[in-house]
């Protein structure tokens, strides 16, 4: 079994996936970023694939790529980075990243070196849903890569149940139509849209994104969902840190205790 689906079904609530981008702030940061991470009881990661043109990503996640960019990575180095990783880490690992970077490095190949480095699932903002179902969902099935998908409060009914019916793994409720960016709270319009979505009572568990960054948020996402995706807090904590994974991660820690 992949281990998103081993992890949803041991554990219902509170999850706390982070995100982080490759290469950021240094070139070799990524392998001591996720070992860290999953030190600190992360149970689930998202590594970020830079590009030039992040459309879903507010300042903070900008600037981390166009660093990282400006420091070499590229999917290829990425890869290389990511062998051995699963020797100590166990916890789901998921890469997200544009169709740009993808489509260049070449599709097949990109799955398949996914799941050659233990990569569980991989999130792509700009795949449109009918590409989704004729090309990229026959490929990662075959290397039993799940593909998540988003949703926002946008997002008709409709389309919700069909993102559920046809992707497995968990859904990316993204907490509101603007870019990603850390919040102190969430308003009686996105609490209204978090209620709406766990009354449909979709297959697939959801994670809620965009927004979290302290106590507050946390727990308001954990009491909509299965759990949270916190990526700008941390990348701010990081670069705070001075690049120092374990003093980010354990900030990040305090700061959804606080």
């Amino acid at each position: 079994m992949n281990r998103i689906n081993t992890l949803f079904n041991e554990q219902k609530n509170g999850i706390l996936s982070v995100y982080f981008c490759a290469g950021f702030p240094t070139l070799d940061s990524t392998t001591p970023i996720i070992r860290s991470l999953a030190a600190h009881g992360v149970q689930m990661i998202e590594i970020g694939i830079p590009f030039s043109d992040p459309m879903a990503d507010g300042p903070v996640i900008q600037h981390a790529a166009t660093q990282a960019l400006r420091n070499g990575m590229t999917l290829h180095t990425l890869f290389k980075q990511l062998e051995g990783i699963r020797q100590d880490v166990t916890i789901p690992l998921i890469l997200m990243g544009y169709l740009n970077p993808i489509m260049q490095y070449g599709t097949e190949l990109f799955f398949q070196d996914c799941q050659t480095h233990g990569i569980d699932g991989v999130i792509i903002p700009d795949l449109p849903f009918n590409e989704y179902m004729e090309t990229y969902r026959p490929i990662a099935e075959r290397y039993n890569i799940k593909i998540i998908m988003l949703i926002t409060p946008e997002t008709s009914e409709e389309r919700i149940r069909l993102i559920d019916e046809n992707t497995d793994g968990f859904i990316y409720m993204v907490s509101s139509a603007a870019t990603t960016g850390a919040q102190k709270d969430f308003d009686a319009q996105k609490q209204a849209y978090f209620h709406r979505i766990q009354n449909m009572s979709l297959k697939n568990p959801c994670l809620i994104g965009f927004g979290i960054s302290n106590r507050k948020t946390y727990e308001t996402a954990s009491a909509h969902s299965e759990g949270c995706i916190i990526g700008s807090k941390f990348i701010s904590l990081l670069e705070d840190a001075k690049g120092n994974a374990e003093i980010a991660a354990n900030n990040l820690l305090n700061a959804l205790k606080e």
